[in-house]
């Protein structure tokens, strides 16, 4: 099938439909632009409380931070589309790019015009922040060829997951370098690891939420956690990581004094987040497995404002 005969391109009865079609099915703009400016201006934040400011960062630095995060999240769905071509071709003939809806070619000189607004918004900023974003562009080079051990990757599922899991902190590093670097600094500032930290397990925790289905959800060919090890471990697994997570968190909400709010928050979503995996483990009806992506979602609104925006607005507003 080709893009112009494609059902979706005719229903949208619009030029350029194809790629409103392609970014709502596999990049959809208004469920991870939120996620997104939420990470990403609440480490140029988390930064810059650290650094002892008590006024809003730049303008220019939360904009960066947020286009250049937006854009290495891109890159990843791309590099994906790249690296799982075959795989999608056998199984999931679906998806935009096996049934003609868009090209690999396409999507790589999107990849490259990604790349090249990264970079440029890098050296408008401060040009030190292209060591940082080159090192972002490394990591996700090596991940797109599977670290060159592809076999051995897929027939273990944790090292996989971990392995791929580096570029959040790096993407994270990124993010609050938008107000470390500007601002003349050659190393970020003491405290930043518990929060790179639980941008690596928060990782974890969208990832498990994004595979985990029920049983008459699950595709052949598509590997799922549940799948994998059982919805039974696969909850388990999530509810841990979640877990994890929440404690860096609050770890590096101690660095801020901010600890208790933070806390309260995030146990708040995971009590959510446990009733709500015990109830799918009892009854698990089709698509009853989304709620899992949805809860990954929430927490990952609630841990990362918990930890830059709101404590950054609570001693404006207590200031004031």
């Amino acid at each position: 099938m080709n893009a112009s005969s494609d059902p979706a391109v005719k229903a949208t009865g619009r030029p350029g439909g194809r790629w409103w079609i392609y970014q709502r099915e596999r990049f959809p703009l208004l469920a991870h632009g939120p996620l997104v400016l939420a990470f990403s201006s609440s480490a140029v934040c988390f930064s810059h409380l650290l650094r002892g400011q008590h006024s809003w960062p730049p303008l220019a630095s939360v904009v960066v931070a947020f286009v250049t995060c937006l854009l290495f999240f891109l890159g990843l769905r791309i590099a994906d589309e790249f690296k799982d071509i075959e795989e999608d071709k056998r199984y999931r003939s679906y998806r935009p790019v096996p049934r003609g809806l868009v090209t690999l070619r396409e999507l790589g000189w999107i990849g490259a015009g990604a790349a090249a607004i990264q970079l440029a918004l890098a050296l408008w900023l401060a040009p030190g922040l292209s060591l940082i974003l080159l090192a972002g562009w490394a990591y996700l080079t090596l991940m797109s060829n599977e670290f060159f051990v592809r076999d051995w990757l897929k027939a273990r599922p944790i090292t996989y997951l971990w392995t791929h899991m580096f570029i959040m902190p790096i993407v994270d590093l990124y993010a609050t370098a938008c107000d470390w670097v500007p601002s003349g600094m050659k190393e970020p500032p003491s405290g930043l690891f518990w929060f790179l930290i639980a941008s690596f397990f928060n990782g974890m925790v969208i990832e498990f939420g994004r595979k985990i289905r029920a049983q008459a959800d699950e595709e052949t060919g598509v590997q799922t956690y549940s799948a994998l090890w059982g919805r039974k471990v696969a909850v388990l697994a999530w509810l841990g990581v979640m877990l994890v997570t929440g404690i860096c968190a609050t770890l590096a909400a101690s660095r801020i004094a901010f600890t208790l709010p933070v806390l309260t928050a995030t146990m708040t979503v995971f009590v959510v987040a446990m009733v709500a995996g015990a109830g799918f483990l009892r009854v698990s009806k089709p698509g009853s497995g989304k709620r899992f992506e949805l809860l990954a979602g929430v927490w990952t609104l609630v841990l990362y404002l918990s930890l830059g925006l709101a404590p950054l607005g609570w001693r404006l507003f207590t200031r004031q």
